[in-house]
């Protein structure tokens, strides 16, 4: 506790300096290109190195390498996507083109070829210079080897050749060279191999594509055939690292996909097909490579034994190896139909044909067609007996295999015969079988489960929560026992605080402990042990401290290389105190045969942290931290309460009136105790008044202390902004009924606006609201049953539940009705058992009581809400003649994704609020529209 009120003393401390400073300017749409964030981080494995990139909004980065023994930074302009070498002597990133070149090229619309190129940058670490190689497509090391690099250049255009000179292309007859790829040579060009200690290098030219082995110690690369050689061929090489030399593993094919090595770098495995490359039904083949072959041998191919007949082997599934390089797994996939190319189509139907029996609906079959195209199902390859086993099939899709070590246990599910109901649930039944993959036998071990699965990493249990049941259950593989672990949990399992018609979900799991010995679950703030064979009652691994103070502990796996909860190793959680907002981390011990001690904190306050890392060898942690106030930077050290701040952004950030953000909290209608968060102009005086907007989704207080960037938004309210420019805005959380999600957003947003409207320094007659999706509903709703706002922006709002209920969500082709009647719209039952429910929550038809002006936006290619959604809402309230305007920004999806879109709807909110709540004057598309014969010359943002 003393710790928490040192913080708010040096809160105080800062809001004091800030109120000294001298006045500043407000922010403007002209901020937005250069403000700063946090892009890529790293910290070598000995912690001597931490690299990030500072990125703006619109414009060239740069990546920064500080030295933690000297203090000092280098810089590399416009550096990204940076790796550090295991060793960490090296980094190699790319080098992304001048920002106002490729704007340049984009202007002219020059080609993909044309257009400006990365290049990349090759650092010593420690040492002076910095070597930079022009015209990369793409690098690669090592995932766990040092010392070499591999990166890709584009092949240099021969010029050799006078324009004038050309020949007409000959005509192709011979299917002799169908090997010969008409494209490589655009996809094509040289790898360069580099031994970074001693600078040799290598080259292989046309190379198509190229993966390393984990080691490091063998890289696979697929060449592609030289049109001037007529001898040559398409070819996979195997190449020696510490040889420096190749070896050709397979020629002649058409197409090779999916390159991948065994743990240790000396088994390899591809999939390859020699048929043309413009075949309708290529068919492809499993290639294998060991030590001792001379080549690589087809191990299996359609007519293989153990493929299911008229199936075949799929180049879209990825291939691995069991750890111990017995097991090649790999895909199959029914050999599918071709189009007829005799049919003409312009003579063909064009028609989707929709049948209640269909598994899925058809725009969800459509919007997936590309995917079910392309599944394949789980089969392996058993080295030592050469014998193939099918595990997957049409009826069993989804097949798990343990994550750690070696197992002979799968476990496969599916949800055929289930899937309908998606349609109005949300989520479908299934039912869940232990494999044996040496044999290729099914034992079904739960069925209908409603609820998710998992394998454990040594494959000993199959676990899933129920939701029903609302427990965790454990199947132990060796001897089919079935046990509720979580029952003995005295808290519970699940989200206490769910508000939707529906069972809630489970917290989850952090993990399991070595040798599958335990699987610890969390409950709402601490992590409980329990033992899935159910023999030893569940124990409280973090000793109650979460719940005792109000703390959410949630583990953070800093070696993403295990995949068990290391003993012996101190843990580290991520901290969030409920009732202050505080954010940090805590560190417990795990001894390996002592009692466990209750975690300690290593730092709580008020500030938002991300991206925490440590390094693999080294005691040295790197994090971002941030609160609202403060601009996001990164932090390294071995003590994260003494890290060192190593970034310094958006420095501009103190020329401008920001703001400041406290918890704000009341009493609603219902006599409900209600909290959210309060943003300030940074030079707030409490002898004026300031208008207020309300921005409001559910629940946001957990982001009390999150940086408010100033940004063109996808549409959401640019808090930060208005806030600049003298607005407060509030952003209450919201608790919800079923069945009546409107009256819950009136009783607590309406019944804030009028606590704050009391307040002498809100100006109670000049309050709006502002909400985008659910947020864009509410405000629709709410303008039905209150005048207390003066204006309102709706985005992407639903103001017809009836006709929204039936409709698609085209971004994933489900309908809708699963949302009203089990998730966000919470209406808790169909159309027909409750239309009284969904007419009186839809804004439609109350709109004759609207006295408030109202923006809407609805995009023509909004993917989650109709936007004909939008066109209800105004066209209602046109034919009543309410003051309303509706923004539809072309092919834009339900939130604005072209940046062009974002900044003009920033403007125009501007201009709204500015006009209803400050008294400004009115733009021209607010006074008198925009004739479509002006579409793309006036903009109507001139004042009237």
């Amino acid at each position: 506790m003393r710790k928490a009120f040192l913080g708010l003393s040096l809160l105080g401390a800062t809001l004091i300096t800030y109120a000294q400073q001298p006045a500043k300017k407000p922010l403007d749409h002209n901020v937005y290109d250069s403000w700063q964030s946090i892009g890529s981080k790293l910290i070598s494995n000995n912690g001597q190195w931490v690299v990030y990139t500072v990125i703006p909004q619109e414009g060239d980065g740069n990546l920064f390498i500080y030295d933690r023994k000297t203090g000092q930074s280098t810089i590399i302009p416009r550096g990204s996507s940076p790796v550090i070498t295991e060793d960490a002597r090296y980094l190699v990133c790319s080098i992304k083109p001048l920002f106002k070149d490729t704007r340049a090229a984009k202007i002219k619309k020059k080609k993909a070829a044309e257009m400006p190129k990365d290049s990349m940058a090759i650092i010593a670490l420690g040492q002076p210079g910095i070597l930079k190689i022009s015209s990369v497509k793409s690098f690669k090391t090592p995932e766990k080897g040092s010392g070499i690099l591999a990166y890709l250049q584009d092949t240099p255009a021969d010029t050799s050749k006078a324009k004038g000179n050309k020949k007409p292309a000959a005509s192709d007859n011979d299917p002799a060279d169908d090997d010969k790829a008409g494209n490589a040579g655009a996809e094509s060009g040289t790898l360069v191999i580099r031994q970074l200690l001693t600078g040799l290098q290598d080259s292989v030219k046309h190379v198509k594509e190229y993966a390393f082995s984990k080691p490091g110690n063998q890289l696979l690369i697929e060449t592609g055939a030289d049109k001037k050689d007529s001898l040559s061929r398409n070819a996979v090489l195997l190449w020696h690292t510490a040889t420096r030399k190749a070896d050709t593993l397979s020629q002649g094919n058409t197409d090779y996909k999916q390159f991948a090595f065994d743990e240790k770098g000396e088994q390899a495995t591809w999939v390859a097909t020699a048929d043309a490359e413009k075949a309708l039904q290529p068919f492809f083949k499993l290639y294998y490579f060991k030590p001792g072959q001379d080549s690589a041998a087809i191990i299996a191919d359609k007519n293989s034994h153990g493929i299911p007949a008229n199936w075949a082997i799929s180049p879209n599934a990825s291939l691995s190896f069991s750890k111990d390089g017995q097991h090649l797994f790999f895909g199959t996939a029914p050999i599918l139909p071709v189009k007829d190319t005799n049919l003409v189509d312009f003579e063909v139907a064009k028609v989707d044909i929709w049948n209640y029996k269909d598994d899925y609906l058809q725009p969800m079959q459509l919007k997936n067609a590309d995917k079910e195209l392309k599944r394949s199902y789980a089969a392996v390859y058993h080295l030592a007996s050469k014998q193939l086993t099918q595990l997957g099939g049409k009826d069993l899709e989804t097949v798990l295999f343990p994550a750690e070590e070696n197992s002979t246990n799968a476990l496969g599910y599916t949800d055929i015969g289930e899937r309908i109901p998606l349609q109005w649930v949300g989520r479908t039944l299934k039912t869940a079988y232990l494999l044996d993959i040496s044999k290729g036998t099914r034992k079904k071990i739960v069925e209908k489960l409603d609820g998710q699965l998992a394998i454990s990493p040594n494959g000993k249990y199959i676990i899933w929560y129920d939701l029903v049941n609302k427990n965790w259950f454990s199947h132990n593989n060796a001897t089919g026992a079935i046990v509720n672990i979580s029952q003995g949990i005295p808290t519970k399992v699940y989200d206490e605080e769910d508000d939707h018609p529906d069972v809630p979900e489970a917290y989850g799991t952090a993990g399991w402990l070595a040798n599958d010995a335990g699987l610890l679950i969390y409950d709402r703030y601490d992590i409980w042990k329990v033992d899935p064979s159910g023999k030893e009652a569940p124990s409280n691994f973090t000793q109650g401290l979460g719940r005792k103070e109000k703390i959410r502990l949630r583990y953070l796996r800093l070696n993403p290389d295990l995949k068990y909860i290391p003993g012996g190793t101190p843990l580290v959680y991520s901290a969030f105190q409920e009732n202050t907002k505080y954010n940090g981390f805590y560190m417990q011990d795990y001894p390996k045969n002592r009692a466990l001690k209750a975690p300690q904190q290593l730092i709580l306050g008020p500030y938002a942290y991300a991206d925490l890392q440590q390094a693999k060898t080294a005691p040295v942690f790197t994090f971002v931290k941030s609160r609202y106030e403060m601009s996001p930077d990164v932090y390294a050290g071995e003590e994260i309460v003494k890290a060192t701040q190593l970034s310094h952004t958006n420095p501009q950030q103190q020329s401008y009136n920001w703001g400041t953000a406290s918890l704000y909290k009341w009493t609603t209608f219902s006599g409900k105790p209600a909290e959210g968060i309060l943003y300030k102009p940074e030079n707030f005086d409490s002898t004026k008044k300031y208008p207020v907007i309300f921005y409001f989704y559910e629940k946001l207080t957990d982001g009390l202390y999150s940086y408010q960037a100033p940004a063109p938004t996808p549409s959401r309210l640019n808090i930060s902004f208005f806030v600049s420019r003298g607005y407060l805005v509030f952003a209450p959380d919201i608790s919800y009924e079923d069945g009546y999600p409107g009256k819950s957003a009136y009783d607590y947003i309406v019944s804030a606006a009028e606590n704050l409207a009391k307040q002498p320094w809100a100006d109670g007659k000049n309050m709006g609201i502002q909400g985008q999706s659910w947020g864009g509903y509410q405000v629709a709703y709410l303008v039905t049953q209150t005048n207390l706002f003066k204006a309102a922006w709706a985005g992407a709002p639903v103001a017809n539940m009836t006709s929204a209920y039936g409709g698609i969500r085209w971004e994933s082709g489900m309908n809708r009705q699963f949302q009203y009647e089990h998730s966000q719209s919470r209406i808790g039952a169909t159309l027909w058992d409750k239309t009284a429910l969904y007419l009186e929550n839809s804004p439609l038809f109350s709109l004759p009581r609207v006295t408030t002006p109202i923006a809407i936006m609805a995009n023509d290619a909004d993917g989650a809400v109709p936007w004909y959604q939008g066109i209800e809402l105004f066209t209602g309230l046109r034919r009543l003649g309410k003051p309303v305007w509706l923004l539809n920004y072309n092919n834009e999806a339900h939130n604005l994704v072209q940046r062009q879109n974002r900044k003009d709807i920033q403007r125009r909110e501007q201009q709204f609020f500015d006009h209803f709540l400050q008294g400004a004057p009115p733009p021209q598309w607010l006074e008198s529209g925009v004739p479509a014969t002006e579409k793309g010359i006036n903009w109507g943002w001139e004042l009237k």
